[in-house]
């Protein structure tokens, strides 16, 4: 369904409400209906895990009983979905069937992460590598709603604290340890996402669509990004906020030349002709959640009860304010991707300008200056970036303060890691697997329909944006740093597997056509769509095998492991703990604690002396000034040498020392950035000799193979 055409230089009359009362209305609906959906997926999400819970199950690593529970539990869920999309189609118990799609999606995330975990505490990949230093950050903010760097004590945090703040929170409610809730929130938020998402697209095509394609990027996210969960939430809501983003900045019917351009043979083929079959998706307003209906007002036109695009606006806004505060690198790539969206926009306005002056005979410059046609793409994207920065400031504005005051040199290396993955371009669509297959449709679709559909166009520059970013980053190794694209393969993933959907649905229709509408041909494509998806789903615990394999391994915050073998020595750190709280006799947030078994970090909240390694430490901290005052303090002579350093200190002095005991020393296993080496980190160690400590101001305890100092004030 097209736009009313309208003469040159006119836009059709508003005859309906106020902009400003069918975009308050419209928010309103949506965000009631994105708070119910939170509420199933929570409720789902928790009921799952509980249940999980009762039950004594076997390892996952040691035998194939959670893997069987799991597949059961997906073909439910993907069965939930279908009946779903088949009310959703026959236009029957619309809420009921918005209720199922809800719980059909979030069952598939609790159960497919969930029941492979079910026999462990911990999360994907346990507290090894990575996950050391997430778990580390949720503990903080469990011990305090305050924000707080994840280990230096008196600096404001640099790594975005939004995922972990909220699991913080969470965590408190549940009376639970941060270690002990990472796992049952990291599942809950990606149901919550999951179904925001569905929320979301049900808003912009045709509601039994967005199943199935939320259906497709769910699974996608769910494989290759769920490790790393406060990242995954992002990649689950990307794509439906790409859609979003493009139906705010271009809206070409709103162009004074919009219908000159549409009416021009040589604009058939552009972004202005976007009138296409995804009318819902047109309406970038976010119109009523009823599949996208005929009847419906394109984006673009200011006919009845359209807010002309301001309601995208704002959600596009919130999107990537929510990225900003959950995960720097995809908040980047996604601005990058909207402000291509935004140039892209301003430049097919001019063309539509130059187009209305050839049908008129006239030069452009006759129409008026290029900057009013330029104008309201920008306009947009500027509001955008307004709402996002104001979000973002409420994690990032004191890092930006205490940065733009601070004489201390910037240590920060996050941005030093090249790994095999991020020295070419990521190709899915040319992998010879299921998966490769769908991102191979999804490549020739958004091809194909790039002229004709909005949803191409903007999943298009979303993909475009992602490999532009790409060989910024490889460019970027020339001057000594990079931009991380490895970390761009999911989400990469996840729109390629959006357009794959849409490829299939509009490809199975054509086909449907070209064979003059064969009886058995619909339920034969779904049938086709069902097992295939099957097929993927059920794999995705053994594509996550590795991971999965470490939460068994990994000892937990209790001493255990899952797996029932014996325990690491992290199983000392309960004794520790006690004995370090009952020697300094203050809680543990006001002790400062020097270890290289920063895992000891991650289950207790004191602070730490020393990160974990370069590219995880606050800029601020100077990472490589305190490595070096640390060498400095292992070579002294006396203790009263030491205690005279430890009261020099820059930064705020160890009140304790956890180190490795080794024969008539202690030492600690530390670690130095060696980019562009791969792997970019050099383990080394640092030994102090005992008799440092032999000064009455050191209280020495051993434990395990573990030896305590504490410092007395």
């Amino acid at each position: 369904m097209s736009a009313s055409v309208t003469s040159p230089g006119t836009t059709a009359p508003a005859t309906g409400p106020g902009r400003a009362s069918v975009l308050l209305r419209r928010l309103g609906a949506g965000l009631g209906e994105a708070l119910l959906a939170t509420v199933v997926a929570v409720v789902v999400a928790g009921v799952g895990l509980v249940a999980f819970s009762l039950v004594d199950w076997p390892a996952f690593n040691s035998s194939h009983v959670t893997r069987a529970l799991t597949t059961v539990g997906q073909v439910v869920s993907v069965a939930v979905l279908i009946a779903a999309m088949v009310l959703l189609r026959l236009h029957k118990w619309p809420w009921l069937a918005k209720v199922l799609s809800w719980a059909g999606i979030s069952t598939f995330v609790t159960v497919t992460l969930g029941m492979p975990l079910a026999a462990t505490k911990l999360y994907l990949f346990g507290v090894s590598v990575d996950q050391e230093f997430r778990t580390e950050y949720l503990t903080r903010l469990t011990d305090s709603a305050a924000l707080r760097d994840m280990t230096y004590a008196d600096v404001p945090p640099f790594y975005p604290a939004g995922w972990f703040w909220m699991g913080g929170r969470v965590a408190n409610v549940l009376g639970m340890d941060g270690w002990e809730a990472f796992k049952p929130y990291a599942i809950g938020s990606l149901a919550v996402a999951a179904v925001l998402a569905l929320v979301l697209w049900s808003e912009l095509i045709r509601a039994d669509w967005a199943v199935a394609v939320t259906a497709a990027t769910t699974a996608a996210a769910i494989t290759f990004a769920a490790p790393e969960a406060y990242s995954a939430v992002i990649v689950l809501l990307l794509a439906p906020s790409l859609v979003l983003a493009w139906g705010a900045v271009h809206r070409p019917a709103e162009s004074e030349f919009a219908a000159a351009a549409e009416a021009a043979p040589e604009a058939a083929a552009t972004p202005e002709a976007a009138a296409d079959s995804d009318s819902a998706a047109l309406r970038s307003d976010s119109g009523p959640a009823n599949g996208g209906a005929t009847g419906t007002t394109p984006a673009g036109t200011t006919g009845t009860g359209t807010a002309g695009g301001w309601g995208a606006v704002i959600g596009a806004g919130l999107f990537l304010g929510l990225a900003a505060t959950f995960y720097t690198l995809y908040f980047l790539v996604a601005a990058f991707a909207v402000g291509l969206m935004g140039l892209i926009s301003a430049g097919l306005a001019v063309r539509a300008r130059r187009v209305e002056a050839r049908a008129r005979r006239v030069r452009p410059e006759d129409l008026g200056p290029a900057w009013r046609v330029v104008a309201p793409p920008l306009l947009r994207l500027v509001v955008i970036g307004v709402i996002a920065g104001v979000i973002a400031a409420l994690v990032w504005l004191p890092y930006l303060l205490k940065h733009l005051t601070s004489s201390t040199p910037s240590s920060g290396t996050a941005l030093h890691y090249l790994p095999e993955s991020g020295a070419e371009l990521p190709l899915p669509m040319a992998d010879f697997t299921l998966f490769g297959g769908l991102c191979l449709i999804g490549t020739v679709w958004l091809i194909v329909r790039v002229g004709s559909s909005r949803r191409a166009q903007a999943l298009g520059i979303g993909v475009v944006a992602i490999y532009l970013w790409t060989l910024l980053s490889m460019l970027a190794t020339a001057a000594g740093t990079t931009l991380l694209s490895f970390r761009l393969e999911a989400p990469l993933r996840v729109l390629l597997a959006a357009a794959g959907a849409f490829g299939f649905v509009e490809g199975a229709r054509a086909l449907y056509r070209a064979f003059d509408e064969p009886a058995r041909f619909r339920p034969a494509a779904a049938l086709l769509a069902t097992l295939g998806a099957l097929a993927f789903v059920q794999d995705i615990p053994h594509v996550l095998t590795p991971e999965i394999t470490t939460a068994y391994t990994d000892t937990d915050g209790d001493g255990e492991r899952a797996d029932k073998r014996p325990p690491s020595a992290v199983s000392y750190y309960r004794e520790i703990d006690a004995a370090l709280s009952a020697q300094t006799g203050r809680p543990r947030d006001e002790n400062v604690v020097l270890t290289a078994d920063t895992t000891f970090l991650a289950f207790y909240p004191y602070w730490g002396f020393q990160a974990l390694t370069s590219h995880y430490a606050n800029p601020l901290a100077d990472f490589a000034g305190r490595a070096a005052t640390i060498k400095a303090w292992s070579t002294l002579d006396s203790s009263a040498e030491l205690r005279d350093a430890l009261k020099a200190s820059p930064w705020r002095a160890p009140d304790a020392f956890l180190f490795r005991r080794s024969g008539d020393t202690y030492t600690l296993r530390l670690a130095e950035d060696v980019y562009p080496n791969d792997p970019n980190v050099k383990r080394y160690t640092v030994a102090f000799p005992a008799d440092l400590f032999s000064d009455p101001a050191f209280t020495t305890t051993d434990i395990g193979p573990f030896t305590l100092v504490t410092v007395r004030r």
